[in-house]
C-alpha cells in the first residue's frame, strides 16, 4: 500500500494506492503540522483513523507533504513518527510548497503560492525550488492566509469598524466573549487554526465591498511580500493553491493585474493532481 498526503495545519488529505497504482481509499485527518502540534497529538490523529490503524503493517511507501515541514527538525519529527507507525514503509516528508509545485506546475517553471491556514510561495525552475523567505509562521508572516484574515476580522469587529450587518451575523456564528477568544489564542494549542476558522465567514459576504476591500489588501500584501521579490519575467506562470484563492479568484486576478501579472491557474484541492504526478514520476 502506498500513501500520499497533502497536509495543512487544519487538515490533511490522504490517498492510498495499491501496488498497481489503483486507488484503495481517500481519507482526511486533522492537521499534522509538526511545528505547532505535539507528537502525541500527531500520533493520535493517525491512529484514530481506522483506514490507517487497520493497515499499519501493509504500508510500503509514504509520501507526505505538509505545512510546517520546511525545517530539518520538523521534518524529522514526522519522518520518525511515520517510520514508527508504518514500520514496513520507506518514508518521504517534504514541505507543502513541494506538493503545490508538483500539483500545479509538474516539471514546468512557475511561481506557486499557497493560501491555506497559513501562506507560502516558491519559485520552481523545473528542477529545484527557491523560496524568497523562510516562513516564521502565523504571528508575523502568512499574509492573505486564513489566520491572517481571521485576525483582521476579529480586530475590525472589536475596533467597531466592521459594517453593522456583517457584525450582526458575525456575533451569531461565533462566541465573541473576550475571555473565550483569549483562552483559545493563548491557552489552547493551534491558535493559527482557531483564527483561520473565522476566515471561512468571509465566503458568505464575498460580494460585499467591506470583504472585497479586506481581501484586496491581504492579497496585495501577499504579492508584495511573496511574489514580486522573485523578480521573474511577467510571463512566468503563477499558480495559487487553496480555498481562499479559489473563492476569491476574481480579487486575486485584480491584484495580479495591478502589478502587471496574471494568474495562470487556481487549484482548490491539489491532492488529485498530486496523485497523477506521483503515478507518472515517483512511484515505480
Amino acid at each position: 500500500m502506498i500513501l500520499i498526503a497533502d497536509g495543512g495545519s487544519t487538515k490533511a488529505d490522504w490517498i492510498a494506492l495499491d501496488e498497481q497504482k489503483k486507488e484503495l481509499f481517500k481519507v482526511r485527518t486533522g492537521g499534522l503540522n509538526p511545528a505547532v502540534v505535539a507528537v502525541d497529538v500527531l500520533r493520535a490523529r493517525i491512529l484514530e483513523t481506522a483506514e490507517f490503524s487497520e493497515n499499519l503493517d501493509k504500508v510500503t511507501q509514504v509520501f507526505f507533504y505538509g505545512a510546517g515541514c520546511g525545517t530539518q527538525v520538523a521534518t524529522k519529527i514526522l519522518k520518525d513518527l511515520f517510520e514508527e507507525l508504518f514500520s514496513n514503509a520507506t518514508v518521504f516528508v517534504g514541505e507543502d510548497t513541494l506538493a503545490a509545485v508538483y500539483a500545479a506546475a509538474g516539471k514546468t517553471p512557475a511561481i506557486v503560492c499557497i493560501l491555506g491556514t497559513g501562506s507560502n510561495s516558491s519559485y520552481f525552475d523545473g528542477n529545484t525550488i527557491e523560496s524568497n523567505a523562510v516562513s516564521l509562521g502565523y504571528i508575523i508572516m502568512d499574509e492573505a492566509s486564513g489566520n491572517y484574515f481571521g485576525k483582521r476580522l476579529l480586530r475590525n469587529y472589536f475596533y467597531k469598524v466592521m459594517p453593522a450587518n456583517i457584525a450582526s451575523q458575525f456575533e451569531k456564528e461565533f462566541n465573541l466573549e473576550p475571555d473565550h477568544i483569549k483562552y483559545n489564542l493563548y491557552r489552547q494549542p493551534n491558535p493559527n487554526t482557531y483564527l483561520a476558522n473565522f476566515a471561512s465567514f468571509m465566503f458568505q459576504f464575498k460580494e460585499d465591498p467591506y470583504i472585497l476591500d479586506l481581501m484586496e489588501d491581504g492579497f496585495d500584501a501577499f504579492f508584495r511580500s511573496r511574489v514580486l521579490p522573485y523578480k521573474k519575467d511577467k510571463n512566468t506562470p503563477i499558480y495559487f493553491i487553496g480555498s481562499i484563492a479559489h473563492y476569491f479568484s476574481n480579487i486575486l486576478e485584480k491584484v495580479a493585474k495591478k502589478h502587471g501579472l496574471s494568474i495562470t491557474g487556481v487549484i482548490q484541492r491539489p491532492i488529485n493532481n498530486l496523485i497523477e504526478y506521483h503515478k507518472t514520476y515517483l512511484i515505480k
